[in-house]
């Protein structure tokens, strides 16, 4: 992140117009900041976001999902995370009212799986299922890699080698609105890009690489895809 867009950041936190930024560390890298909309256009504010819904929206690039998702209860931070190459990081916990909102990029960290707008084979799950999948988990059908965003996204089972990218949120103090403004932990776009770069040029052409904008829509991801993978 550039000097004066951190020092921009702060003086924001430190003005009252939002809640305290997340501190900065070796693994927290800070993007546009990108106001979170609904479907009309409208500001989705935490008291607004539905409880253990799956939400995708794209941060912090056009072609880059990411879950949003209300818990239901506090969402502590989680210490003594790690991505793959060892790096420890300590992710600071839920935003909104009751501190229970989340967001992780959905691209799964094993094989890069992710939400299309045709298909999507990973998602947040509430119940329990087959395949050992426990309770609450975000869960990538591919190879069963299960994440708790309760935790991190910390992985809970399968060969993943790290968490999920935790997206940094911040809540707008009187407002209410989310905001997102980086992320925290091992990102995969570089692989992403690489790996899908012809897939992604056909479906968005230049636009697939182009940060996302000043805001961000949230969708259900029933209508975000048009078929969701149950396993």
């Amino acid at each position: 992140m550039e000097r004066r867009d951190f020092l921009k950041l702060c003086a924001v936190g430190a003005a009252g117009a939002a809640a305290p930024a997340i501190a900065a560390d070796a693994q927290a890298r800070f993007y546009s900041r990108s106001r979170l909309v609904d479907e009309k256009g409208a500001p989705l504010l935490a008291s607004a976001v539905p409880v253990k819904r799956n939400l995708i929206f794209n941060y912090p690039y056009e072609a880059t999902p990411c879950f949003l998702l209300n818990l239901g209860e506090p969402v502590k931070p989680a210490a003594k995370l790690a991505t793959a190459d060892h790096q420890s990081y300590e992710w600071k916990g839920g935003v909104g009212p009751g501190r229970s909102i989340v967001a992780y990029s959905a691209i799964c960290a094993h094989k890069l799986t992710y939400p299309t707008r045709e298909i999507s084979f990973i998602s947040f799950r509430a119940e329990k299922g087959p395949a050992d999948r426990q309770a609450s988990v975000i869960h990538c059908c591919s190879e069963h890699s299960q994440y708790d965003p309760s935790q991190g996204a910390r992985v809970v089972a399968g060969p993943a080698p790290q968490p999920l990218a935790a997206i940094l949120l911040e809540q707008h103090a009187r407002s209410g609105e989310l905001y997102a403004v980086g992320t925290l932990g091992g990102e995969m776009f570089g692989e992403f890009f690489a790996k899908y770069e012809f897939k992604l040029a056909m479906e968005l052409g230049a636009s697939s690489r182009r940060a996302s904008g000043p805001d961000c829509v949230v969708r259900p991801i029933e209508n975000y895809c048009r078929q969701q993978v149950k396993c």
